[in-house]
């Protein structure tokens, strides 16, 4: 029900970026299956590197389980996201895979110039990336002024500079702890004598 859908998607992507066709063409015959809870779908790549539905109860040459909090994350191309995903199979079919999901752009503007126009399409996507700029950059400043609060104004997070002055302060008592040691040890032995 899922894997029609999904492969029709990914092609589609696949064709506004069709340097990753020949790269995949590469795995032809291939079955890579994507968990994502509640949904498992999985796509065999074709000889020219297009992707068609395969059925996701057989064996597949990869697996990649995603964590549905993740997505987001790989739409924005997060460099960590990877680290979050399982997989398993064909290592050379899951680096191409995770190398495609880093790589691959959607072009909005050409979808949508087929709805509005390829001016209005251009505004539009052009907006977009501004909020989106202005969401993150706003985000930023929200992170940096609680950062500033809660180390400054109400200290509930320890600065880096007091965390470096409390690890050599124990790195101190642990050195003068094993001399306190090593004096007890000779003062027993002497008196021993």
């Amino acid at each position: 029900m899922f894997a029609q859908p999904s492969a029709a998607a990914l092609n589609h992507l696949l064709t506004q970026n069709s340097w990753a066709l020949p790269r995949l063409a590469r795995f032809a015959g291939k079955t890579a299956r994507f968990d994502i809870a509640p949904f498992s779908f999985a796509c065999t790549i074709l000889a020219d590197g297009f992707l068609c539905s395969a059925d996701a109860a057989t064996g597949a040459d990869a697996l990649c389980v995603i964590s549905p909090s993740l997505l987001p994350r790989l739409v924005m191309h997060d460099e960590n996201v990877h680290s979050g995903i399982h997989s398993e199979g064909d290592a050379e079919l899951l680096k191409e895979i995770f190398f495609l999901s880093r790589n691959l752009r959607w072009d909005m503007a050409e979808n949508l110039s087929h709805v509005t126009g390829d001016i209005a399409a251009e505004r539009i996507v052009q907006t977009v990336h501004n909020a989106r700029q202005q969401l993150r950059g706003a985000t930023l400043n929200i992170s940096r002024a609680a950062a500033e609060y809660w180390t400054e104004e109400r200290p509930l997070l320890a600065k880096p500079q007091q965390i470096s002055a409390l690890m050599r302060q124990v790195d101190t008592l642990r050195d003068d702890v094993a001399r306190l040691e090593q004096r007890i040890g000779r003062m027993i032995a002497t008196t021993k004598i």
